[in-house]
């Protein structure tokens, strides 16, 4: 960690109420004194008194560059753990910018994204998993996501990962005693014990790991492709979930000619939903285009909503539809369900085994149940506001894995009946891939690279 006094535009740079500008650093005090007047000029703002702000004006050489409210923070009571001042300036573009370059000539330099958060973690305020939940809270596209990162920023992952190096380290330190001293300390019944715990452990990680594909989609959404015959109803079922007229919608088969793609939240759950063109056989080669585009989305797809038009008879596209789809996660919704029906349950069962919907989205007939069913297909347990924590970060799925390997293989050695130094290589090795879910053993790169993803300011 550098001595560098730094300074950053924590909010958006555009025209809004306020904006922030945030400086960390040995020097943040003296450049605020530089630069900051009180109304009546009887204040040097860094005599005053920790985590109090002030009313004044910025001043370059006097001259008065704008009406502000500052408020200072003292270390290590800070979130860098550095003096910190934030300066709350009025929001234009060209006044917040006149103000953080008369930071920068003051003394400090500009910051680098994400570099407030990784001085919080080097000083050792938090550690990694939590540094990477507060950029997971700024890229929070739902509830269910900004509740898991709130949880892992409040030490949740933290204190079920120091629990489980807690654990090796005391196994590594009983063993290195026993060999060193066993007069005193016994490796009689040892390894039976510790065929236990790891067992414990291993469920531990386990439990984290199967929950990984839950934090993902939390975290990203679920990939979902709108299939079906043309003008079955795919582009009103997406307007309906979008409430608003998103895709055009006309009586005329084959309007939809390519994919079209939106976000959408619906009880928590984000999905990424594509509308696609009609899949049939035809002649118009800009429609085949599309249809060829809609195979290839289907192959990419967590989440297939396969769309029946049960007022027309099934047919040779629908065979077809439905061996495309046959190895994905499909929801089939039997549509039009208001009109006379000539494409009944019965007759999608011979040619499907996915769960199948009777609904009409001209009539907002059955369509509540489509986001209950989305999310019996794809958690494995109810996905609630509550205190479990689910990995949304690859790199740390990395490291649990490589834990767990490491951990298979002391049990491994343990059956095998290896004396127990042999033991404590791969505990040793579990401890570690461990320890990089918290930023312990860390290379300086691997830092750099994690908070390079980070906002300006943060």
């Amino acid at each position: 960690m550098t001595n560098e006094t730094i300074a950053a535009i924590a909010t958006g740079l555009s025209n809004a109420g306020i904006s922030i500008i945030r400086i960390s650093g040995d020097k943040a005090f003296d450049i605020i004194d530089r630069i900051y007047r009180s109304k009546k000029k009887d204040k040097i703002i860094s005599k005053e008194k920790s985590h109090t702000i002030h009313y004044g004006f910025i001043v370059d050489k006097e001259q008065i560059v704008d009406e502000v409210m500052v408020a200072i923070m003292r270390a290590p009571s800070t979130y860098t753990r550095e003096d910190t001042v934030e300066i709350y300036c009025h929001g234009g573009i060209v006044v917040t910018k006149k103000v953080f370059d008369l930071v920068i000539r003051s003394g400090a330099s500009i910051a680098e994204p994400g570099e407030f958060t990784k001085r919080a973690f080097l000083s050792g305020r938090i550690d990694l998993s939590r540094a990477e939940a507060v950029c997971d809270i700024i890229n929070a596209k739902n509830d269910l996501a900004l509740k898991n990162s709130i949880n892992q920023l409040r030490g949740k992952s933290y204190e079920i990962i120091k629990e489980l190096r807690d654990n090796i380290l005391s196994s590594m330190a009983f063993i290195e005693a026993a060999l060193d001293d066993p007069e005193n300390y016994s490796l009689e019944g040892f390894q039976q014990k510790l065929d236990l715990q790891i067992d414990k452990e291993c469920n531990t990680i386990r439990n984290l790991l199967n929950k990984s594909e839950d934090g993902r989609i939390i975290k990203e959404g679920i990939n979902t492709v709108i299939v079906g015959k043309p003008n079955v109803g795919k582009s009103s079922l997406l307007n309906y979930l979008l409430g608003e007229e998103r895709a055009i919608v006309t009586d005329i088969p084959g309007t939809t000619r390519d994919s079209l793609e939106e976000i959408i939240n619906i009880e928590g759950i984000t999905l990424k939903i594509i509308d696609t063109a009609g899949i049939r056989d035809t002649e118009d080669t800009v429609e085949k285009i599309g249809v060829e585009k809609s195979k290839s989305l289907i192959n990419q797809a967590d989440l297939v909503i396969y769309i029946i038009d049960s007022s027309t008879s099934l047919d040779e596209n629908d065979k077809i539809i439905s061996q495309m789809i046959k190895d994905k996660k499909v929801i089939i919704l039997l549509n039009k369900t208001d009109l006379d029906p000539k494409a009944r349950i019965e007759d999608l069962k011979e040619l499907s085994n996915h769960r199948i919907l009777s609904i009409s989205v001209k009539e907002n007939i059955g369509l509540e149940a489509i986001s209950d069913n989305i999310k019996d297909m794809f958690f494995t347990g109810k996905i609630d506001f509550n205190e479990d924590i689910y990995i949304t970060n690859e790199r740390q799925k990395v490291a649990l894995n490589e834990a767990l390997d490491s951990l298979l293989m002391v049990r491994k050695s343990i059956k095998d009946n290896l004396p127990e130094d042999f033991l404590t290589i791969d505990l040793m090795d579990a401890y570690e891939s461990l320890g990089k879910i918290i930023g312990e053993n860390l290379e300086e790169d691997l830092v750099n690279k994690i908070f390079s993803d980070f906002c300006m300011g943060k």
